[in-house]
């Protein structure tokens, strides 16, 4: 177990990159009752339509070989109640999947998180702890330890261990996060042309397709153009909802 935060620094600098430091980090779960470490990073967390968002990074250290294309590619984040509860809180928490369980997840599990239940009920990773690391700016990180065919008293167990791998989790976002490269931090689940980018900008700040024209030195009809594709992908209805569902996905940075 470690001392306070310069210790857990210390040794997580002992990593060169992300994966490195997210390897020392699962070497270190042991300590904390837990056996599978998962991160995922966000920049926004929810679509326009309420969705939780696909984060832009994802590691999940010592968990079942095909849980990262499951949770990815198969659709589970967008239905994941762990996630869902992590964006919606400031405070780790505990979770369980199983029946009787006395945890903030068993109050909100409904009929369409069943693929996620039986997920994890076949892979016996039905228990862990998980911490939510919510940016200024919007952006989300969540750090998760799973037990691995975790014993009938796990909830009792890791409740005096919740403030120690909370201090480690947060060290280990801030281990983590300045190693992102552009892609990762500026991906968006909407994705516009840089084009179609600028002229929602002008759009966002009173301009008429005209006006905007001539700042780009465009015709009419192709800021027209570029405004509409862009109105397409954000599926907006007209201007107004053009430019909060920009601002929504922090398209006008």
């Amino acid at each position: 177990m470690f001392s306070d935060i310069a210790d857990i620094d210390r040794y997580l600098s002992g990593g060169a990159d992300v994966d490195a430091r997210m390897r020392l980090a699962s070497k270190a779960l042991a300590g904390f009752g837990l056996s599978s470490l998962l991160y995922d990073f966000t920049p926004v967390k929810y679509g326009h339509d309420g969705s939780v968002a696909l984060p832009s990074f994802i590691s999940m250290q010592n968990v079942p070989s095909d849980m990262v294309k499951v949770w990815r590619d198969d659709g589970f984040y967008h239905i994941d109640p762990v996630q869902q509860l992590a964006f919606r809180s400031h405070l780790p928490f505990v979770w369980s999947y199983r029946a009787g369980g006395r945890t903030p997840l068993n109050r909100i599990l409904e009929g369409r998180h069943a693929p996620v239940v039986d997920y994890v009920h076949d892979m016996k990773i039905t228990c862990g702890l998980s911490v939510p690391v919510h940016m200024p700016n919007g952006e989300c990180a969540v750090v998760t330890g799973i037990r691995h065919d975790a014993d009938g008293d796990f909830e009792d167990v890791i409740a005096c261990r919740v403030a120690d791998f909370a201090l480690f989790a947060h060290v280990l976002h801030e281990k983590i996060y300045p190693l992102f490269g552009p892609e990762t931090l500026s991906a968006r689940p909407i994705d516009l042309t840089p084009r179609e980018r600028e002229c929602v900008a002008f759009a966002a700040e009173g301009l008429t397709a005209k006006e905007i024209s001539l700042r780009l030195s465009r015709s009419v009809p192709t800021v027209v153009m570029h405004l509409n594709a862009a109105a397409r992908k954000l599926s907006a209805a007209n201007r107004a909802q053009l430019i909060a569902r920009a601002a929504h996905y922090r398209l006008l940075d």
